[in-house]
């Protein structure tokens, strides 16, 4: 079964929800036969990358609260993602467009990676405040998880993957995404935001159960006990 999730990397809920959702599958039996999908969706595809200004600068410009508002504010949301084990420093994170980090996730999800980059570019943002729109950084960053650096300076300097992230992003309003995280389960069931482990508990049972009505699951019960033929040696 497939769970879509459409995702920015400068999220801060979207890296809550991908903890929370990891968490649910922890405790999920058939979790193996889950595959997750990350999709790109831009919060703000025209801003402009300013490595001189911190993203709390930016709310407080752009919101029109002062420096000490926003930084309550999004204590709010620090102390949330601390719940689930994360170390957020808004006061460093960058003002960076993530057009070119989305196409970097898309080229590592040709290439069976794509969590762990999805991980690498929330983790670099969030707690490392590093710029994700700088080439060098996503090299580097690309690189961590095991990509070829020069398959992925291929693709950052062509422009490679924009028509799939745009791609993605259209077909979020399509099935009527106006916030992320939103999580897609077996395009039946949505999950959206990043909504308490309970909620990922239910649902993802809930869309396995519909799921196994029309693709019968094979489950292999093995134990010391088991008594078989070994195919590769002919013995009984």
């Amino acid at each position: 079964m497939k769970i879509e999730i459409w995702s920015d990397i400068m999220c801060p809920f979207c890296y809550i929800g991908k903890r929370r959702l990891e968490s649910a599958l922890k405790d999920f039996e058939f979790a193996d036969q889950i595959q997750i999908e990350w999709k790109s969706f831009l919060l703000n595809p025209d801003m402009v990358t300013d490595p001189n200004k911190s993203t709390l600068e930016y709310l407080s410009e752009n919101k029109g609260w002062s420096l000490a508002q926003t930084e309550q504010i999004t204590q709010q949301v620090v102390d949330m993602a601390k719940e689930e084990g994360l170390e957020y420093h808004m006061d460093k994170t960058v003002v960076a467009n993530a057009k070119n980090a989305h196409r970097l996730l898309q080229l590592a999800k040709t290439l069976k990676k794509g969590d762990a980059m999805k991980e690498r570019l929330l983790k670099a943002y969030f707690a490392e405040g590093k710029n994700i729109d700088d080439r060098e950084t996503l090299i580097q960053l690309a690189l961590e998880v095991g990509l070829e650096k020069e398959r992925v300076i291929a693709c950052l300097d062509s422009g490679e993957f924009s028509e799939k992230v745009d791609q993605d992003i259209y077909e979020s309003r399509l099935i009527g995404v106006r916030g992320v995280p939103f999580f897609v389960l077996d395009r039946k069931f949505g999950i959206s935001g990043a909504q308490p482990k309970e909620v990922f508990d239910e649902t993802i049972r809930k869309a396995w159960a519909d799921y196994v009505k029309t693709n019968p699951v094979l489950q292999i019960l093995e134990n010391e006990d088991g008594s078989s033929c070994d195919l590769e040696s002919g013995e009984c």
